[in-house]
């Protein structure tokens, strides 16, 4: 695949490559990705956020603003997208970058010579916000990138721009200059769709009872679900079962500590 070569479970290492195109070697960094599934577009349970993903389509055929920004709270589908659409705009050929602002190991330094990309997302804004050193960083990358014959740039954070505790009230200004879009989060309705669409995608039929059991007892967190979905599939095929109540209840009682009743999520 063109994109990044990502091991599997959290905070692991890997190398992630700019994406299609031969450039500096600069513009191969080791990032500590966590993509715990391929993101796409068509794995993204839209619910009440159409609006955002037509927008980020548009981005990542080079129509629209060039930059934009996504707010939303934990678990509404930031990473996921970003990685979507870095992955599309891979699809097409551009060479774009994902960086999550959220590694310890990076430094702002990771944000040089980067308007010679397509494309750069930075994900998890809130995490450097009030570290002068990083804001100054991404207030240059923002203006270089606008300075190039199509630079774009994507940022995605728990909060609006004003409303994260930037310092730098310049990097403050070219943010909330940008076309902002609210996620927001799954209804059960959504999730349900999630569990049947997922399971679906790994040969696993999930009928109403057993989705509704699932959700009585798991995470509401589509992180979460999604990374049950796997798990599940790997005990399904390994005993050769389908996936009844009292097969994923037993699976359950094994992944989810007896204290930690999710019923209460």
């Amino acid at each position: 695949m063109p994109w990044a070569a990502v091991l599997p479970g959290p905070r692991r290492r890997c190398r992630a490559d700019v994406l299609t195109a031969p450039l500096l070697s600069t513009t191969q960094l080791a990032l500590p990705l966590r993509l715990p599934a391929p993101a796409g577009f068509d794995r993204f349970i839209p619910g009440d956020n159409l609006e955002a993903i037509a927008a980020l389509q548009d981005w990542c055929r080079h129509e629209g603003a060039r930059s934009l920004f996504l707010h939303g709270g934990r678990a509404s589908g930031k990473s996921h997208l970003l990685q979507s659409a870095a992955a599309r705009m891979a699809a097409l050929g551009r060479r774009v970058l994902y960086v999550p602002l959220d590694s310890a190991d990076l430094t702002p330094m990771v944000l040089d010579d980067l308007e010679q990309l397509d494309a750069v997302l930075l994900d998890t804004l809130e995490a450097v916000a009030g570290r002068r050193d990083w804001e100054e960083a991404i207030f240059h990358l923002y203006n270089r990138l606008q300075h190039t014959q199509g630079g774009r740039l994507l940022v995605a954070a728990r909060l609006p721009p004003g409303h994260l505790e930037l310092q730098l009230a310049d990097l403050r200004s070219r943010l909330s200059a940008c076309p902002a879009y609210l996620l927001k989060g799954l209804d059960d309705a959504g999730r349900t769709r999630l569990l049947q669409q997922g399971a679906a995608q790994r040969g696993l039929r999930l009928n109403d009872a057993v989705v509704a059991y699932v959700l009585t007892r798991c995470p509401r967190d589509p992180a979460w679900l999604t990374s049950f979905l796997d798990r599940l599939d790997e005990a399904t095929l390994a005993e050769q079962r389908a996936p009844t109540v009292p097969f994923i209840g037993k699976l359950l009682d094994s992944l989810l500590p007896a204290e930690d009743d999710a019923r209460t999520a």
